[in-house]
């Protein structure tokens, strides 16, 4: 996906708009008369009937953006009936008709890129575009997009071809990270990456528009400029965020061949209301998406383990000992190993991937667990751990 700034005229924002508009008033139709269908026939339209129903209407748009809003319905019904089928899915989910909707595509054809400053949309005009690299690959679909601050976007799906990919055996270049609040990461080589803290800087300021906002009168154009200057800078400090994002795992793939992770339920961790702010500021799950996708195409492999007891465990002799959150430095009671909380839970992190790795190429769907022997705060050894479990089943 390549996502580039666009500046449309005037009239070309209203051509936007205006398509947006009829796009909405498509799907609505499409799925009314769907309903209507179903309940006269008991059958559900395909494809190439809502296509059918809008040949010669709506000349306003380009017809392919048109095909796409059918392929959005069907689409649509399609995972509906998906969900259906799935007992374990509690939300169905029916298709509702739509308020508005927020984006144009262009499935085929339709557009041109002319320069490295022009764009050429179908029905729309010539629109200047900020073109800062050229996309690769062969361009799939176009879709247009404004976000809440008023900005447009253009954004192109291409398709590339599949490389050949060599995961390395050398264990220098293997790693395992430790997401925290504390260091945004912490590598199991000893590299402490700081955390930004992107929400909390921008607080002040953040407070500051919001109360403007609240004071002017609703509906009014003090009011909707007072709302543009807040989403601006909401969408600065995810920009931040992403960018810090991006960069942080281009590096991590770049230099290491196999990357050991968490795979950390964080939905549940924000019902701590203590920590949930600077949990969501951290977003941790973008950060592991973004090392997915770039381990992929930088020939690196990325695997995901269980994170039970990797801060409680000695990286050293296996002992599991009961510590609390809020003391970061972790001492053995059983060798005397030393070090911090954080870098102790990805060395663990990096020996669970390896194994998991191991057992994996063997065909054997087992995961090892950490550590031989539990040590409560007082220093007492309790019982002994099971050594291995299968995934998805109950202990063995």
């Amino acid at each position: 996906m390549y996502r580039y700034r666009i500046y449309p005229s005037r009239k070309q924002k209203v051509r936007i708009i205006n398509s947006l508009k009829i796009c909405k008033a498509i799907y609505n139709e499409l799925l009314d008369t769907s309903k209507k269908t179903y309940k006269e026939t008991g059958k559900t339209l395909r494809k190439f009937d809502y296509n059918k129903q809008l040949t010669g209407k709506h000349l306003e748009i380009h017809s392919q953006v048109k095909q796409n809003v059918s392929d959005r319905v069907h689409k649509a019904f399609s995972n509906f009936f998906r969900r259906v089928k799935d007992k374990s899915c509690k939300e169905k989910g029916f298709p509702r008709f739509k308020s508005r909707v927020n984006s144009i595509t262009f499935p085929q054809s339709g557009f041109k890129i002319l320069s490295d400053k022009r764009l050429k949309l179908s029905k729309v005009g010539n629109v200047p575009i900020i073109l800062h690299r050229v996309p690769k690959g062969k361009i799939k679909t176009l879709t247009i997009k404004q976000n809440k601050a008023g900005q447009w976007f253009a954004t192109f799906a291409c398709e590339l071809a599949d490389k050949s990919t060599h995961v390395s055996t050398d264990m220098s270049t293997h790693v395992g990270i430790d997401v925290g609040l504390e260091s945004y990461a912490v590598l199991s080589n000893g590299e402490f990456i700081n955390n930004p803290r992107y929400i909390l800087k921008a607080e002040k300021m953040l407070k500051l528009l919001q109360r403007r906002v609240s004071r002017k009168k609703k509906g009014s154009t003090n009011r909707r400029k007072a709302r543009f200057r807040l989403s601006k800078q909401h969408i600065k400090v995810t920009n931040q965020r992403t960018d810090f994002m991006h960069k942080l795992s281009h590096r991590i793939a770049k230099s290491y061949s196999f990357i050991a992770v968490e795979n950390l339920n964080v939905k549940s961790m924000l019902t701590n209301h203590w920590m949930a702010k600077s949990i969501s500021d951290a977003s941790w799950s973008n950060f592991i998406r973004c090392l997915e996708y770039k381990a992929v195409t930088s020939g690196s492999k990325l695997v995901k383990v269980n994170p039970r007891n990797t801060s409680k465990t000695c990286s050293k002799c296996g002992t599991i000992t009961e510590i609390p959150l809020s003391k970061r430095e972790f001492l053995c009671p059983k060798c005397g190993f030393a070090c911090h909380r954080d870098l102790n839970a990805s060395i663990n992190i990096l020996k669970v991937g390896t194994d998991c790795a191991e057992l994996n190429a063997c065909e054997h769907n087992v995961r090892p667990s950490l550590g031989k022997a539990v040590v409560d705060e007082a220093g007492t050894i309790m019982t002994e751990p099971s050594t291995s479990s299968v995934i998805g089943s109950p202990t063995l």
